[in-house]
């Protein structure tokens, strides 16, 4: 397989890969909410959630996952050298394969229905992976580890004035 290849199934497999970390964490916040609703609604919802979580995760994000890795072990293997800014994404893939691990434990224990996990908690759990996405696209692009900072940086100062924004809102609204 020649390197452009393996870089386009890379490309097809991180997309479908952070959209299925995306999608599964979006999934765990309504069930999390569905927990809340009465008996009735749960035992329609929560079944119907965790359906739709076995099969993301298992038929689109694992799979992704594992094509992103292999395509990009291809692409590493045919250009036989580690740029100094290719360890650094390495670290943070390692990271987001733990975030991977740990969205694949909140599912596991959501359909054992003992997640200590709260809606608000998962929300601010996927941001995690959009800071990543962030921080390896950017030095995947520009392979500068001073870019990756500075839009990870940029992208942090925007969640919290976004964050301060809907506060200011909200106690407006309230008011």
């Amino acid at each position: 397989m020649d390197l452009l290849t393996a870089k386009a199934l890379h490309i097809i497999g991180f997309t479908c890969w952070f959209a299925g970390l995306f999608y599964a964490v979006r999934l765990f916040v309504y069930h999390a909410e569905a927990s809340q609703r009465e008996a009735s609604e749960r035992e329609v919802l929560l079944p119907q959630l965790e359906l739709m979580q076995a099969r993301l995760w298992n038929i689109i994000t694992v799979p992704a996952m594992w094509l992103t890795v292999g395509a990009g072990g291809l692409m590493i293997y045919q250009r036989d050298a580690l740029a100094p800014w290719l360890h650094v994404k390495l670290g943070l893939v390692g990271v987001l394969f733990v975030y991977h691990l740990i969205s694949g434990n909140i599912r596991r224990k959501q359909r054992a229905r003992s997640s200590p996990w709260s809606s608000r908690g998962l929300r601010m759990w996927n941001e995690v992976a959009t800071v990543l996405l962030v921080a390896i696209v950017f030095l995947a692009v520009k392979k500068d580890t001073l870019s990756m900072w500075g839009a990870v940086g940029g992208l942090i100062a925007l969640g919290v004035v976004l964050m301060l924004g809907l506060r200011i809102y909200r106690a407006l609204r309230g008011a």
